[in-house]
């Protein structure tokens, strides 16, 4: 488990600039790197005129619009081209609902197949747009690398248009025109995703359609659209800060007003109300639902799901959903049973998991690796097989060691790797899969503690159960959403004594707390984990110190406010 420090006290110049909120407030603006009241302002209360930047200081921006708004007038066949996950996906729904709002019907919307052919912008894909009379490709999330498609279109007269956030390299690719927030150094923030640049485009080609009187749409309307962009903001963990905090912030709020049979339908068949819709749904409910089109079947479900206005065709695609979910779990839960099988025959458990089989497709890799290094506490690497023949993988660490660092020292056994820390993904070449297991433990035992991940765990700050009330629920609602760059807070809970402890669940695999308390947080719970999981066993009238998060859930229509515990002490 994590070593937990806890939280130093501000000084008299720190809290100067926060004298008008409260203590806790303070503290928990102050671990964001808040200090003045103009900064607390502005992060507490995102404005949607003040926080978004101009569109037009995105690179190529200019040209971009004026070739998109050529191509509406002469009725042009446009593809949007956008990837196949939660980020991709709600992107390529606001374009096809920009398109459709000013009555441009002469494009097709179309996701590459994660199994047959992989990520990115392809050139097979270009050819087959070609043959449809395509003369103008819009890219989403994907295509700031993919130089051989690029090449592709420009040899068969079509323009590209690659709108991305990926990190470039140091050419660019032969297209017309690439809007990435991350080439050039003329726009202020470079945190956005796929859906927040193709939203700038929108916004872009809204103020000069208007200009030119290409096109009639009521002012705001595009704030609709921030729905996906929400979604695809949150679920993309990129950094929830500057403007992607005020991208988030105003998706939840149109999400909440929920407007799209396809989500309506989704959200009643998980018992979730829109009106109480967090991140946390985007991740737990929404997400999920959405990658299990790309991983188990095609990836246009996903998006027909959210693009449609129809009742009927809504429930079908969600009811296609949640049956490709359910076989997606029980594909994982088999290739979990397997992979236990085989890690039982083992005499030792080595450093670093490798495991995989050509059977397995390595869509659904990284939910077992994920798994596994959650339950082993160590790297896990998982391989499968995918539809093209290549042997390809994800990695996650759970903390313990450097995923990307290890295959850093390792890159000969790789056709191709990348990620950060905690989570990555690789290519291998057929003769090193056998021996895959061996040069990763043998490159861990190499780096020692070069590999080894700091985990210590800083508390946001420490609380009494009976200060949870609902002024503090409040001011942790103002500091939501939470997730990459503004995280969850964490609390210490120190000598609390549990009135009970109980595990809970369809086979015991989830562990309660109760508590007598005047606060609000009368349980507190963990799921996926047992009582003897924790660094101290927990037990009915017995003090321990309690690390968790405190949140609050509308399942069923009951709200109920719960920690969701890290570690017991």
């Amino acid at each position: 488990m994590s070593a937990f420090t806890s939280p130093s006290a501000l000084t008299e110049s720190e809290k100067m600039g926060l004298e008008s909120y409260s203590s806790l407030l303070k503290q928990l603006l102050f671990k964001r790197g808040i200090s003045s009241k103009e900064d607390a302002e502005a992060f507490l209360n995102p404005s949607y005129d003040s926080h978004l930047h101009d569109p037009f200081l995105l690179h190529d921006m200019e040209k971009s619009v004026e070739r998109i708004l050529t191509a509406i007038k002469q009725k042009e066949q446009i593809a949007i081209y956008s990837d196949y996950d939660c980020d991709g996906i709600p992107g390529a729904v606001v374009l096809h609902d920009f398109f459709t709002a000013i009555g441009h019907s002469q494009f097709q919307n179309y996701i590459p197949h994660r199994h047959y052919e992989g990520f990115g912008f392809n050139s097979e894909a270009v050819l087959k747009l070609k043959e449809d009379g395509v003369s103008l490709i819009i890219t989403i999330d994907c295509g700031t690398t993919d130089f051989a498609a690029a090449e592709r279109a420009k040899d068969l007269g079509i323009d590209v248009i690659i709108t991305d956030h990926h990190e470039p390299k140091e050419k660019l690719p032969a297209a017309f025109a690439v809007i990435n927030p991350k080439v050039g150094n003329t726009y202020p923030f470079d945190g956005l995703c796929g859906s927040g640049v193709i939203f700038k485009l929108v916004q872009a080609l809204l103020i000069q359609g208007k200009k030119e009187q290409a096109f009639e749409l009521k002012d705001g309307w595009e704030k609709w659209w921030l729905d996906m962009v929400g979604l695809a903001t949150i679920a993309d963990m990129v950094p929830l800060v500057g403007e992607n905090r005020a991208l988030a912030h105003f998706g939840l709020q149109v999400l909440r007003k929920n407007r799209r049979p396809g989500l309506q339908h989704l959200l009643r068949k998980q018992n979730a109300d829109a009106r109480h819709l967090t991140e946390d749904d985007i991740g737990f409910t929404i997400g999920p639902r959405i990658n299990a089109a790309s991983r188990m079947d095609a990836p246009e479900n996903a998006f027909l799901m959210l693009a449609t206005t129809d009742e009927g065709e809504a429930g079908m695609h969600v009811a296609h959903l949640e049956k490709l979910n359910n076989e997606r779990r029980g594909i994982v839960a088999s290739m979990t049973k397997d992979a236990h099988k085989r890690l039982k025959n083992k005499e030792t458990i080595p450093e670093v998991l490798v495991i995989g089989d050509p059977l397995w497709r390595p869509s659904l890799a990284g939910l077992l690796a994920n798994k596994l290094a959650e339950e082993f506490k160590r790297p896990a690497f998982v391989w499968g097989r995918d539809g093209r023949g290549l042997l390809k993988g994800s990695c996650r660490s759970n903390g313990k060691a450097s995923v990307v660092t290890l295959m850093n020292e390792v890159p000969h056994v790789f056709l191709e790797f990348g990620g950060h820390h905690m989570s990555g993904g690789f290519g291998v070449q057929e003769d090193h899969i056998h021996t895959l297991s061996e040069v990763l433990n043998t490159a861990y035992g190499t780096l020692g503690s070069k590999a080894v991940l700091d985990d210590e765990v800083v508390v946001d700050a420490e609380l009494f159960l009976d200060e949870v009330t609902e002024q503090t629920l409040k001011e942790l609602a103002s500091l939501a959403p939470y997730g990459v760059g503004n995280p969850k807070p964490l609390f210490a809970f120190h000598g609390v004594v549990p009135k009970s402890v109980a595990v809970f669940g369809k086979t015991g695999e989830h562990t309660k707390l109760t508590f007598e308390t005047k606060g609000k947080a009368k349980e507190a719970i963990a799921f996926f984990q047992l009582p003897e999981d924790f660094s101290k066993l927990p037990a009915p009238g017995e003090p321990l110190s309690l690390y968790g998060h405190l949140e609050q859930s509308f399942f069923m229509g009951r709200l109920q406010t719960r920690i969701r515990i890290i570690d017991i002490e």
